[in-house]
């Protein structure tokens, strides 16, 4: 079966998750995740995308980003495998691939979800138990974000500018919003869509990418059309 290809609407964000190949260990010390966030920087710079929000874990990367080009994740995701894997496998003694297959995505809503995959993406080492609060883990961009420490890496999205009208005020917001859980519906949400490609939004917005992308955008119902008048009669005969 042929692969689908991924959703990739330049301008707008998304979220991008690469994971070591059996879950294996693809940063073992420090010097192994300057190296993969130098070449992450001249990679985003090169194609043309803009990082907003990042977590290096030990066995796994979280980005959101936003392309200014159809092809520029990928070339940039290429970019970063080809030179990391060289690297690591050198300074590793090992031979063969780091990743576990492709990169996964998701097209992401902005007005929706933007700012909630910032937190998500930005949470993921409290999750795993690794830290108490994102600002004790060094490898994200919550230092950038929240507390306003230099990063070239980092190039802030629009409605995170919008957050105050100062570089204090929009960190001080940015900081609040981490004082509430995200959903745990809203959690799945964002798995789901990311390892699976669909796009993450609301309906509206799911909508409308559809009809630019002439493609199914999310999973089908199940148990059939639930508006069909066949799915009707057989759900009446059931006892």
């Amino acid at each position: 079966m042929a692969r689908l290809s991924r959703f990739v609407i330049p301008g707008q964000p998304h979220h991008v998750i690469q994971r070591g190949n059996n879950r294996d260990v693809i940063f073992a010390q420090d010097a192994d995740y300057h190296f993969y966030l130098e070449k992450l920087k001249d990679a985003c710079k090169k194609f043309d995308c803009a990082l907003h929000a990042y977590v290096l874990m030990s066995n796994h990367v979280h980005l959101l980003i936003t392309p200014h080009s159809e092809d520029g994740i990928s070339k940039v995701m290429q970019s970063i495998g080809r030179n990391y894997v060289q690297y690591f496998n050198y300074n590793y003694h090992r031979t063969g691939t780091l990743w576990e297959g492709r990169y996964k995505s998701t097209l992401i809503d902005s007005l929706g979800y933007l700012l909630t995959c910032y937190r998500y993406i930005e949470l993921n080492p409290v999750r795993a138990h690794l830290a108490n609060h994102p600002s004790e883990y060094p490898w994200s961009s919550y230092h950038y974000n929240a507390l306003g420490e230099e990063n070239a890496l980092i190039t802030p999205h629009l409605l995170y500018k919008r957050l105050g009208k100062t570089t204090e005020e929009r960190q001080k917001s940015y900081r609040q919003l981490f004082r509430s859980r995200i959903a745990e519906k809203t959690l799945q949400e964002i798995r789901e869509s990311t390892n699976k490609g669909w796009v993450l939004g609301g309906d509206r917005f799911k909508t409308k990418i559809e009809k630019l992308t002439s493609r199914q955008v999310k999973p089908k119902a199940r148990g059939g059309d639930r508006r069909s008048q066949q799915f009707q009669e057989s759900k009446n005969n059931r006892v």
